[in-house]
């Protein structure tokens, strides 16, 4: 068998690609080997060229000047998440800081600049850490334009629009409550203005390219996750793209109309041209995590990843349908062996609702002893990736099955059923874990007496409540960066998620909240946990804090349970080195194969 290092990865990439003004070049975050840099590669496919690499900090978004001459780019120390903004020229050197407050977060708007290069446009909380105010740099004059959100919630900057007038910025409360504001660039004085009032969610993703309108998502519709366009003439919303999936992206140059859709856990790439019928281009079946499409319309930049081959740039040419990696990080595993791709399915849970989900079953007869992996969010998905850098690979090479169940609160099946997990963690997605484990039990392949469970974030907190809840069901269980007790996080969330909070946990100072959320909490159930457990936690972890790992941990010690906690010094929540990432592979995969594997 293969030992886990050979499914790993060559490379990791950060989610985003941005293509050059010129659309001769690419910019992505990549990590080849200890840190994620700052990298550019030919669209032709040439040799790429790292621009910057800091030994402590990881690269996050990128985007390039109007005149292609620069990028600027964010980057946080140690997993942080304290985001600052720096500028480096595309032929190299040692990069700018353009931001000073080391303990605060900024982020650069998708599109950050407006068309004369002038202003750069970011939010940031260094005012007030509770919010995140619109801020627009004057680059020639180094002064700021600072805009402080109305009411609940923060700004999220989109974009100025190609005529240089408009500002486009999202209000954001939570992952389906937000608005869209126009802010008029060219006004002094003028403030951020609502233009979209309803209950509805608005995400606002980009300017149409004569700065008639912009596109956004919304549910305004339905269930599912349409394409709209807003005209600025006549203040009204239409319908752009709508189907019975969630529309994921969509983009805009002249004629031509791009778009993908959520289709069952795939990301399928649709195209129209005028009013001609729309076309798919051939891809992968897999996930588009980033697009980035070329001013004229001819060629799109994307980041694509599938249960097959890891994340990797790629440039697509859209006539032709031609598609050309730009990146190779397949792991040498996948030069020997096929990898092993997931079944779709779904079960009824016991109130009649389907639960979908991936099933990956090894090569050979069974039964097999399985893993429950749950997916972090919650409001999230399992979906066709080459997931935990090649750990799902490793361990079917070792002949242990993985199930990854889209439970009530999961993206993709429409917004009753992704909203149904607010304010209900350890409620009904509990309730849909003893269904999915019943349902993998039935399986004939399965070793129903061998399961275990795991998850990481949200998932990390839903393996501690199977595992001190649902007790009888589990030999073992890993959680990482999880959750144990809903009331100190609530407590302790970034500032500026205070709202967000409150709308999907609840107010931990609110007395009914607290209470429901003590009761709903795996510390609270601690004393029935009995199968072996690994922690895993970042030491500097701004959404679920290492004080969520130490509390839990301390408990199980002080009742003899067997339980191995392994924290990361210099991580947050999840890895930003290559070294860290693969030693707590390992560790989950020698962990699972001790208690799963007949001895």
């Amino acid at each position: 068998m293969l030992d886990l290092l050979s499914f790993v990865p060559k490379a990791r990439l950060q989610p985003g690609v941005a293509l050059s003004p010129d659309a001769t070049m690419v910019a992505y975050s990549y990590n080849p080997a200890h840190q994620f840099g700052l990298w550019i590669a030919p669209v032709t496919g040439g040799q790429p060229r790292c621009l910057v690499e800091f030994p402590d900090q990881a690269v996050r978004q990128a985007a390039w000047s109007p005149d292609g001459k620069s990028l600027v780019f964010t980057a946080d120390r140690n997993g942080g998440e304290q985001y600052q903004i720096y500028r480096i020229p595309v032929t190299g050197g040692q990069p700018e800081r353009l931001t000073t407050a080391d303990d605060r977060q900024h982020t650069l708007a998708a599109k950050p600049y407006d068309p004369t290069g002038r202003y750069l446009i970011y939010a940031a909380n260094d005012r007030d850490q509770t919010v995140q105010d619109l801020i627009i740099r004057d680059l020639q004059g180094d002064t700021e334009r600072r805009h402080i959100p109305v009411g609940k919630g923060f700004y999220k900057p989109v974009g100025t629009s190609p005529d240089g007038r408009w500002v486009l910025i999202e209000g954001f409360s939570a992952n389906i409550d937000s608005d869209c504001y126009l802010l008029d660039l060219l006004t002094p004085g003028a403030e951020p203005v609502l233009v979209t009032d309803s209950s509805a969610h608005f995400d606002p993703v980009c300017w149409a390219p004569d700065s008639t309108g912009f596109y956004l998502l919304t549910t305004v519709w339905g269930e599912y996750v349409a394409g709209a366009r807003y005209s600025l003439q006549d203040r009204t919303l239409r319908p752009a793209v709508s189907a019975d999936w969630d529309v994921e992206t969509l983009r805009e140059v002249g004629e031509t109309l791009l778009w993908t859709l959520n289709e069952n856990g795939r990301s399928v790439l649709h195209l129209r041209r005028g009013q001609a019928e729309p076309t798919s281009p051939a891809l992968p079946a897999g996930v588009i995590r980033a697009l980035d499409l070329s001013r004229d319309g001819a060629l799109a930049a994307i980041q694509i990843e599938t249960a097959a081959r890891p994340a990797e740039i790629a440039v697509l040419e859209l006539e032709s349908g031609a598609l050309t990696y730009l990146t190779d990080t397949r792991p040498a595993a996948l030069s020997t062996i096929e990898a092993i791709e997931p079944q779709t399915g779904a079960f009824s849970a016991r109130d009649g609702r389907s639960i979908h989900g991936l099933l990956y079953r090894p090569r050979g007869e069974g039964p097999f002893p399985a893993v429950m992996w749950i997916h972090g969010g919650p409001e999230n998905q399992e979906r066709f990736t080459y997931e935990r850098s090649g750990l799902y690979q490793h361990l079917l090479n070792q002949g242990i099955a993985i199930y990854c169940p889209n439970v009530a609160g999961s993206t993709g099946y429409g917004m009753t059923f992704r909203t149904q997990l607010y304010r209900d963690w350890g409620g009904i997605d509990l309730r849909d874990f003893e269904d999915a484990a019943a349902h993998l039990r039935s399986l004939p392949w399965i070793d129903p007496d061998r399961l275990a469970v795991a998850g990481a974030s949200y998932g990390g907190f839903a393996a501690l409540s199977c595992l001190t809840r649902l007790p009888h069901l589990w030999s073992a269980g890993v959680s990482f960066c999880g959750p144990s007790n809903l009331v100190t996080l609530a407590t302790a969330c970034p500032p500026t998620w205070r709202t967000f909070v409150n709308t999907v946990l609840g107010d931990p100072h609110d007395q009914a909240d607290a209470e429901r959320l003590r009761r709903c909490s795996p510390i609270t159930y601690v004393d029935q946990l009995t199968a072996p457990l690994l922690v895993i936690q970042g030491a500097h972890d701004p959404r679920v804090p290492k004080q969520e790992s130490d509390q839990i941990v301390a408990k199980l010690r002080s009742r003899g349970v067997d339980v191995r906690y392994s924290v990361y010094d210099d991580e947050g929540h999840g890895f930003t080195k290559r070294d860290n990432e693969i030693t707590a592979n390992a560790d989950i995969a020698d962990f699972l194969i001790t208690h799963l594997k007949p001895r």
